[in-house]
């Protein structure tokens, strides 16, 4: 479903991503795990068009979207969950969701329209907390429930994709596995997941494929399980 080949991208005239290459078949879980500084952020954000590509191609279905602007890579079918959840504070939890339909659904449909209440209901069915805080503003959520509102926006979007940046980040080990579960629980309704994470323990126990990335590049592909068995990955990220 995605490829990304030979890519490289960074920030001004500084590269963070040097050839890095990846795989993500149509319906996996996949994760991308390292270090704080490691090129994870960037990764996502190059697929998801917030970074351009300096060189190397991004493929999504396909199809080329290594040159097109973020609204477009959203009607394609790709949403970003970003890293420290980014939520529209003093807006309601009802309006934050609304918003992620916006350039995939409300061309076709005015706000409240059948199709965007239909996708809403999914939302609050898979995180009914956010039902019960509709109108309530999202900055006053706690840190646990705005991530679910993140994934809820984007999932508004009604993606074939999911890309989330360091879901983890900042929530209780918990929640963090909630968080997880349901992420899970998406994949195996048809969703395809990449998930960038610190956190390598949880994302290696749900994910099924796993990447770690070093100083913009790949340098261990393989099974979730196997990374978790591989000793450079216990002692670097795993701590054992």
């Amino acid at each position: 479903m995605l490829e990304v080949k030979a890519l490289q991208a960074g920030y001004g005239n500084s590269n963070v991503l040097h050839g890095l290459s990846l795989s993500v078949p149509k319906g996996s879980f996949c994760t991308l795990i390292g270090a704080n500084g490691a090129g994870k952020s960037t990764t996502m954000k190059a697929i998801a068009g917030l970074v351009r590509p300096v060189q190397g191609s991004i493929e999504f279905e396909g199809k080329p979207i290594g040159h097109l602007p973020a609204a477009q890579i959203v009607t394609r079918g790709i949403a970003l969950v970003p890293e420290g959840r980014r939520v529209f504070g003093p807006m309601s939890v009802r309006e934050n969701l609304q918003m992620g339909a916006f350039t995939r659904l409300f061309p076709r449909a005015v706000q409240g329209g059948r199709e965007v209440e239909m996708r809403l209901a999914f939302v609050l069915e898979t995180f009914p907390r956010l039902k019960e805080r509709l109108a309530q503003q999202a900055a006053t959520l706690s840190g646990g429930e705005q991530q679910m509102l993140a994934i809820g926006r984007a999932l508004m979007s009604t993606p074939h994709m999911l890309l989330l940046d360091e879901p983890s980040m900042g929530l209780a080990p918990l929640i963090v596995l909630q968080v997880f579960d349901v992420l899970r629980k998406l994949q195996n309704s048809g969703l395809t997941v990449l998930v960038s994470e610190q956190n390598a323990s949880v994302a290696l126990a749900h994910a099924d494929h796993g990447y770690v990335i070093e100083s913009g590049r790949i340098v261990l592909a393989d099974t979730a399980a196997n990374l978790h068995g591989n000793d450079k990955v216990r002692e670097a990220y795993l701590g054992i």
